[in-house]
Order: structure tokens, then sequence, then C-alpha cells
């Protein structure tokens, strides 16, 4: 494996979005023509494949597990794809959960990557602090919608990164508004915006604003969010991108010639 930069996409809280960043991310790249990757690393509540509509099996051999391409082509590996039916329970315990993570790092043959986003699942406990130490991650991306409820959870995740000095490469905010199809206006559903404030505590930068946009919630539920056509997912892998590069890290200086995005 050629993985160039290793990106975990984490809050602390459940409901914000990090799947549907982690998708929108690794979308965007993909777009940009950069090969791209995520890592389910929710392995109890794995939502990337339904997203994406893929049903597959993984296959592999002695020398590892194949992951799985999207239409778009991004490689792909969650734990979903190798239980019976989508909508099984996965009872495990730390440890296990832990062990899955790792051996889809280890053992998945992910192949030459620019990115790879992990999606964490809630919390700064287990399986998040199991990525944190056992992949060589470049940076997280913090995601949180405008609640002060949620903000406060949130923050948690900020200080673990900074207890363990993993660089913050940006934050975002997701459900941030809804735009009115009569008049066009912005309506904060959730309250005020604490883009600023998140982006000042983690001492990062603010890579978006998501709205609420029910064209997206049913291309998510139809598998078919490759299809998603926003200027908001543009900027979000442009700022992205951006963010990377800006911390040193070991972003691609441009574009490869035939890209496969839409």
């Amino acid at each position: 494996n050629e993985v160039k930069n290793v990106v975990a996409v984490m809050s602390g809280k459940g409901g914000v979005g990090k799947s549907l960043v982690s998708s929108l991310l690794a979308l965007s790249l993909t777009r940009q023509d950069l090969d791209a990757g995520i890592l389910d690393g929710d392995i109890t509540g794995p939502s990337i494949p339904k997203m994406f509509g893929i049903t597959v099996r993984p296959t592999g051999s002695d020398s590892g597990i194949m992951p799985v391409s999207t239409k778009t082509g991004i490689e792909m590996m969650s734990i979903n794809l190798f239980l019976p039916h989508e909508d099984d329970a996965v009872i495990w315990r730390g440890p296990l959960i832990g062990k899955a993570i790792t051996q889809f790092w280890e053992e998945v043959l992910w192949g030459k990557l620019d990115y790879l986003i992990v999606d964490l699942p809630p919390g700064t406990a287990d399986a998040p602090l199991t990525v944190l130490q056992s992949l060589p991650v470049s940076g997280v991306v913090i995601v949180f919608s405008p609640q002060e409820l949620a903000a406060m959870v949130v923050r948690k995740a900020v200080q673990r990164c900074q207890q363990m000095s993993i660089p913050i490469i940006g934050v975002v905010e997701n459900m941030s508004y809804l735009v009115l199809p009569d008049s066009g206006k912005r309506l904060e559903v959730f309250g005020k915006s604490r883009a600023d404030e998140m982006a000042k505590a983690a001492g990062a930068p603010l890579l978006a604003q998501l709205p609420i946009d029910p064209e997206l919630a049913r291309l998510c539920d139809e598998g078919e969010l490759e299809l998603y056509n926003s200027a908001l997912v543009t900027d979000l892998g442009k700022a992205f991108v951006e963010a990377v590069s800006g911390r040193g890290r070991q972003a691609p200086a441009a574009p490869k010639s035939g890209g496969k995005g839409t």
C-alpha cells in the first residue's frame, strides 16, 4: 500500500454527519482527479455502503482483502460488506472492534491512494483511540452541528486530538441551515451557527458550512450519493486539500490527467 494521507473524520458526538462528510470528501477528491478511499471505522453503526449503494462482498486471497470500488472509483471497506444482511447487528466488545479497524488498515490492499478517509464512530474511547494510535493519521477533520449540546461534546474530541498532538486539518459545520424553496431565505433550524467558535477552539480553518438538503438526503437513502452535484462539495474538497497542504502534509501538488469524476 502507498497511502499518502490518512485523515480521520470525527466529532465525539453521534448524529452530526461524520459519515456524510467522509463520503462527500472522498467524492470531491475523486472529482479533482485524486485517488481516494474510505475506511468505515464505525463497526457497530456502518452507513457508508448504504449511501453509495454498495452491496457486493469483498474478495481476497492470501495477500489480503480487496476493497470494493464505487461507481466513481472510490475504494471502500466496511464491516457491513461482510454481513449476511445490511441491518444485522454487530454486537462486539471494544477489543474486537479495535482489531477489525486495524485489520481494515493492515490487511486491505488499498494500493496507491492520495487520501484514505477514515470515518470514525462517536466518542473519544476505544475505536477512535485505536485509529489515532494505530494508523499513521496525517490529521483530523472535526464535524459538528450548530446546537450547543453538540458543540459541547465535540469540544471533547478537539481536546483529545490536542492532547495527543494530532493535527486538526479543519472543521465542518453540518446541518448549518435550510434554504427555504419559496423565498431562498436561510433558516437556521438548529440555532445560530457556531462555525467561527469551533474553528477558533480547534485552531483550524472552517472547511465548509453544509446545509440541510432534502435532495442529498434522498440520494443517500437511494444509494446514489455520487449523483449529488453541488458547488458546496467542490468547495469542501478544495478547501480540504488546501488545508492539508498548508500543514505540510503529502497533498499532491496537481491533479492527474484523465479524471474519474462526474
